[in-house]
C-alpha cells in the first residue's frame, strides 16, 4: 500500500530556498559544477545555514503536532542539485529538527515537472526560471526572494499574508486596470461584476487548504482542545472601496474566511508588512515586494499581466 500523499497539505521546496546556499551557488556559477561538487564534499559535515523560507517551513510542519494522528501536512524537497548533496542536506535537516523524509534531486533537471507526482500545492524556489515555467504549466509556483531573515522561535504563531489579484484570484481585474489605466473605470467595471467571483489564481487550491485549517482550529478553540491558534492568514490588497465587495464575494462563493484583510488603495503595502510581520507574504508584483524589510520573507508569483514585459513606445 502506497504513502498517502494525496491526502496531505504538500509544499515543496528548493534546498536554496529552505538553507542559504549562497556560497556554494557562487562557486557554481564562477568555477563551474566540478568546483561546486569540490566545496560540497568539503564542508559535506558542515550544517547548512537558515535559507529565506525557514520560518515558514519551521511553523508550518508545526500543524502536525496539533494534529499529531492525521499529520495533514508535508514538506518535500524538489531540488536542482545533485543526489551527492542529499547526506549534507538531511543532516541539515536533522540538526534543526524538521520533519522533511522525502525528496527528489535532479541534477540540474527542472525540479518543478515532479509537482503533481507529489500533489504539491505550493512549490517555492530560488530559482525564477523554474518559478515561471511552472506557473506555465499551470503548477502552483513563487520565488521567494534574497532578504534578510531571523526566525524568531519564541514567535510560535504561522502568519501568511497573501496579495488578493494574481494570487489567491486571477488576473482579471488587474487587466482592466492596465488596459484603461483608468482607477474610475477600475471601480466601476468591479461594482457592475460585484457578484460574479473572480476566476481562482495560482495560490487559490493552497490558499483554500490553508483556510480549512483555521475553521478547524476555530472549532478546537472553541471546544477547548487548544488554548490559542497557531495559525493566520491575512490578504493584502491594493483595492479599496467600492472594489473590495467583490473581493468579499469571491471568498465567501469559495467558502473561504480570512483573519485579517488590508484594503489599501495605494497606501504602501510595507507599512501592513512590518507591523504584521508575517512568515510569509505572496505577491504577483515585484514593486510591492520591498526587500529592504528585514525579517518577512518574500515571494514573488510571476504570473499574469504584472509580469508581462511593458510595451516601449515608439516615436513617429
Amino acid at each position: 500500500m502506497g504513502y498517502p500523499i494525496d491526502d496531505k497539505l504538500v509544499v515543496g521546496i528548493s534546498t536554496n530556498a529552505l538553507f542559504d546556499l549562497r556560497i556554494e551557488h557562487s562557486v557554481f556559477e564562477e568555477k563551474g559544477l566540478d568546483a561546486y561538487k569540490k566545496i560540497q564534499h568539503e564542508k559535506r559535515h558542515a550544517i547548512l545555514p537558515k535559507g529565506c523560507a525557514f520560518p515558514f517551513i519551521r511553523r508550518f510542519l508545526k500543524i502536525n503536532e496539533i494534529y499529531h494522528e492525521e499529520k495533514p501536512v508535508e514538506v518535500i524537497l524538489l531540488s536542482r542539485n545533485n543526489p551527492e548533496i542529499s547526506p549534507r542536506v538531511f543532516r541539515s535537516i536533522q540538526e534543526y529538527k524538521l520533519n522533511i523524509t522525502r525528496a527528489c534531486f535532479t541534477s540540474g533537471d527542472a525540479p518543478y515537472k515532479y509537482i503533481p507526482a507529489f500533489n504539491v500545492s505550493l512549490f517555492l524556489t530560488a530559482n525564477a526560471k523554474d518559478a515561471k515555467e511552472a506557473i506555465l504549466n499551470k503548477y502552483p509556483a513563487g520565488v521567494i526572494l534574497p532578504t534578510i531573515i531571523h526566525d524568531d522561535e519564541n514567535d510560535s504563531e504561522l502568519r501568511i499574508a497573501f496579495d488578493f489579484d494574481g494570487v489567491i484570484a486571477d488576473d482579471e481585474a488587474e487587466k482592466v486596470y492596465k488596459k484603461s489605466n483608468q482607477l474610475d473605470l477600475f471601480h466601476q467595471h468591479e461594482v457592475e461584476n460585484v457578484n460574479i467571483p473572480l476566476n481562482p489564481g495560482v495560490l487559490a487550491s493552497f490558499f483554500k487548504k490553508i483556510s480549512f485549517f483555521q475553521k478547524l482550529e476555530s472549532k478546537r478553540l472553541q471546544k477547548n482542545y487548544i488554548k490559542n491558534k497557531i495559525l493566520k492568514t491575512a490578504i493584502i490588497t491594493a483595492r479599496n472601496a467600492p472594489s473590495h465587495e467583490r473581493a468579499i464575494n469571491t471568498l465567501k462563493s469559495w467558502n473561504v474566511e480570512v483573519d485579517e484583510m488590508f484594503f489599501l488603495g495605494g497606501i504602501e503595502k510595507k507599512r501592513i508588512l512590518e507591523t504584521l510581520k508575517p512568515h510569509i507574504f505572496f505577491d504577483d508584483q515585484l514593486d510591492h515586494l520591498d526587500t529592504r524589510i528585514k525579517d518577512i520573507p518574500l515571494v514573488h508569483i510571476p504570473f499574469g499581466i504584472a509580469n508581462e514585459p511593458k510595451k516601449i513606445k515608439k516615436d513617429n
